[in-house]
C-alpha cells in the first residue's frame, strides 16, 4: 500500500508523514524528491523541475512499487504532485501493478502557504540559496493550489490548517481497514 500526501509546498506534507510514521512503526518513508536530487547531480534538468525528467517520474514509481514488493510495509510518501499527466504517468503504473493507493491533498490558504515558507530554512547557513529556495517554493503556490481542480477523483482532500495530529487521525480513519497491525 502507498499513502501519497501530497499538497503545495509549505502545507504540512513532511510533518503529517512524521505523524503517520510514529503512528504506524512498520511504514517505510519515501520522499522522491532525493531521486530528483540525485538525478538533478547527474542531468541537466532545462526547466528548473525534476518531476518533467521522464527518468524522474519513472524512477519513484518502480522505487516506490520495489520497496513495497520487496519489505510488504506501507509506503508514506510525502510529496507535490499537481500536474496532471505526471500525477496519471505515476499513479497509472501503481494501478497496472495492483498496488493500493491512497492519496491525500493538504488544501492550505495562499496566504497560510506564504506564511509557512517565509517561516522555514531550507538551506541553513545560505542565504542565498535559501531565498532562491522561497521563491521557488512561493512561485508554485497557485498552481499547487489550482491543482486541486484537476487531481484524480480518488483523492481526499483535507484541511491542512488542522492539527497534525488530527490530520493523521483523518488518514489512519481512511486507512484503518487496509493497514496491518
Amino acid at each position: 500500500m502507498i499513502v501519497w500526501i501530497n499538497g503545495a509546498f509549505g502545507s504540512g506534507k513532511t510533518t503529517l508523514v512524521g505523524h503517520l510514521r510514529r503512528r504506524l512503526p512498520g511504514a517505510l518513508v519515501f520522499d522522491p524528491e532525493d531521486v530528483g536530487q540525485v538525478l538533478s547531480r547527474i542531468v541537466d534538468v532545462p526547466t528548473g523541475d525534476f518531476q518533467d525528467l521522464p527518468l524522474w517520474r519513472r524512477q519513484v514509481a518502480e522505487l516506490a512499487l520495489g520497496l513495497v514488493a520487496e519489505y510488504e510495509r506501507p509506503l508514506l510518501v510525502p510529496m507535490t504532485l499537481v500536474d496532471p499527466g505526471y500525477t496519471a504517468e505515476i499513479f497509472g503504473a501503481f494501478d497496472r501493478a495492483g498496488v493500493a493507493l491512497h492519496h491525500f491533498f493538504l488544501r492550505v490558504p495562499p496566504a497560510e502557504l506564504e506564511r509557512r515558507i517565509e517561516q522555514r530554512t531550507v538551506a541553513p547557513g545560505d542565504p542565498e540559496r535559501d531565498a532562491a529556495a522561497k521563491r521557488w517554493c512561493r512561485a508554485r503556490i497557485e498552481p499547487c493550489t489550482a491543482a486541486v481542480a484537476t487531481l484524480p477523483a480518488r483523492t481526499v482532500l483535507l484541511d491542512g490548517l488542522l492539527p497534525r495530529q488530527r490530520l493523521a487521525d483523518a488518514v489512519l480513519d481512511r486507512l484503518a481497514d487496509r493497514v496491518p497491525a
